[in-house]
């Protein structure tokens, strides 16, 4: 599942889990920083709606991980009212790094210490290729719409 032998011990840890997940994309390390959508799109040449953004954010104070489109913004209420929460607010940096194990910026779908709650975003169905980040704001790793819901286990919701 690994593209090139010198990845971050976070990025071989998502390399893990995906062959785990039986995934078929392999983690590959960018010379440049691809932490946010548009400079992962401009790296990889594609749609920005294309990135599978990892935000995590605290449900009911609870950690979860929305994989989004990086085309559009995460509506935190519409959220709430289809997941039945009370409250959705981003996580701070450390709670983040508490929830997943990985820094704001390469956030991973998968290769957390313990599983965190997933909702996917419809949205990315939209695309026949995807790609995510892997551990680090320099490691990717391509997919598609249903291994992405397959492999975290995750609720296919609209976000937006």
């Amino acid at each position: 599942m690994v593209e090139g032998t010198e990845l971050p011990e976070r990025s071989r840890r998502v390399a893990e889990a995906l062959g785990a997940a039986g995934a078929r994309g392999r983690v590959r390390a960018l010379p440049a920083s691809t932490r946010t959508a548009q400079a992962a799109a401009e790296a990889l040449g594609c749609e920005v709606g294309a990135i599978a953004n990892s935000l995590v954010f605290m449900a009911d104070e609870r950690p979860l991980l929305v994989m989004t489109s990086g085309r559009h913004r995460v509506d935190t209420a519409l959220l709430a009212e289809r997941l039945s929460k009370g409250t959705i607010r981003r996580a701070e940096p450390e709670e983040v790094r508490a929830a997943t194990g990985q820094a704001i910026g390469g956030v991973a779908p998968v290769g957390h210490p313990a599983p965190v709650e997933t909702v996917v975003d419809a949205s990315l169905a939209d695309y026949e290729r995807l790609w995510a980040a892997a551990g680090t704001p320099h490691t990717v790793f391509p997919t598609d719409y249903a291994e992405l819901v397959a492999m975290t286990g995750g609720r296919a919701v609209a976000v937006n």
